[in-house]
C-alpha cells in the first residue's frame, strides 16, 4: 500500500517537473530517463526477467526515438545530423542487446549516451537563451 502513494507521488512530481521544465530541462530529463531504464534492462537481464527487459528497452528506445526526432536538422546542421545518426545507432544497438540478451552492448549505449548528456549539461545558460531566442524568431517568421 506504501508502495503506491511513493509511486505516485514520484509520478505527480515529474509531472510537475516536466510542466514547469525550458526545452534544455526537458531534454536532460529526457536523457536521464533513457539511462535509468536502460540500467533497469540491464538489472533485469541479469535477473533473467524478460518482461521487465522488453519493458525498459522499449521504453529507452521510445525516448531515444524522441530526442532524434526532435532535432532540427535545419538549425544544427552537422552536429544535428551526426546525433540523429548516432541516436538512430543506439536504437539499433538496443534491438541487438534484446535479441542477444547482452550486458556488454547494453553498456556500449550506455557509454554512448553518457557523453551525450555531460555536454548538454555544459551547456552555458547564455547559449542556452540564445538557442531559445533564435527558435522563438524562427518560429514568428514562419
Amino acid at each position: 500500500m506504501a508502495l503506491k502513494g511513493i509511486n505516485a507521488y514520484k509520478k505527480g512530481s515529474l509531472k510537475q517537473d516536466v510542466a514547469a521544465a525550458d526545452p534544455h530541462r526537458l531534454t536532460l530529463m529526457l536523457m536521464q530517463g533513457a539511462l535509468d531504464r536502460m540500467a533497469y534492462a540491464k538489472g533485469c537481464m541479469e535477473r533473467q526477467d524478460l518482461a521487465g527487459k522488453s519493458e525498459h528497452l522499449s521504453r529507452s528506445s521510445a525516448i531515444l526515438i524522441n530526442l532524434r526526432d526532435t532535432l532540427d536538422l535545419k538549425i544544427g546542421g552537422e552536429v544535428a545530423e551526426n546525433l540523429y545518426s548516432l541516436y538512430d545507432y543506439m536504437v539499433q544497438r538496443l534491438v541487438d542487446a534484446n535479441v542477444q540478451n547482452s550486458l556488454s552492448i547494453m553498456d556500449e549505449v550506455i557509454n554512448l549516451l553518457l557523453p551525450i548528456k555531460t555536454a548538454w549539461l555544459s551547456i552555458p545558460e547564455e547559449a542556452k537563451q540564445e538557442a531559445y531566442e533564435a527558435k522563438r524568431q524562427q518560429q514568428q517568421t514562419v
